[in-house]
């Protein structure tokens, strides 16, 4: 079983209140190989939300309380992050997931790329709080661009 971010299969629960649908992972779910998670929703935020930012490093930074996460505000929604990637793994465990399809870039979901937490566009290397989360219990965390362009290759 596979972890997918649900924003992915259809599910409207990016900041934004919208989605970034691809067939393949809806095609996932329905075959009943991935089952499909938003931790931003987990750990109490509600759909839409402000956008956010990790400042000061990344996900890994925040686990060792190094960093934090901001809302384009200001707002420091630290703890939502974190509830939601404890709930990730919860879940994780439950299905016996050993590997997470996750949404590029997200502040909660990023595996090779985040924002720089400046709200400018600007990505640097690094994973967000769930990524970093799951990674280090051993949950292989795949980026959801890279999986696709991987697809298309084959």
């Amino acid at each position: 079983m596979i972890l997918v971010s649900a924003c992915l299969i259809g599910l409207n629960t990016r900041y934004d209140g919208k989605n970034n649908f691809h067939q393949v992972f809806c095609d996932m779910v329905k075959n009943k190989i991935a089952v499909p998670f938003c931790p931003e929703q987990a750990g109490g935020l509600a759909t839409p939300r402000c956008p956010s930012e990790i400042l000061g490093g990344d996900g890994t930074d925040v686990l060792d309380g190094n960093a934090k996460v901001i809302t384009r505000e200001g707002l420091d929604v630290t703890e939502n992050f974190l509830k939601g990637a404890f709930e990730t793994l919860k879940l994780a465990e439950i299905i016996g997931a050993k590997e997470a399809i996750l949404k590029s870039k997200s502040p909660s979901c990023g595996s090779k790329c985040i924002y720089d937490g400046t709200f400018s566009k600007k990505l640097i290397n690094g994973m967000g709080v769930t990524a970093a989360y799951l990674y280090q219990h051993n949950i292989s965390v795949i980026d959801s661009d890279e999986y696709l362009k991987q697809r298309q290759r084959s």
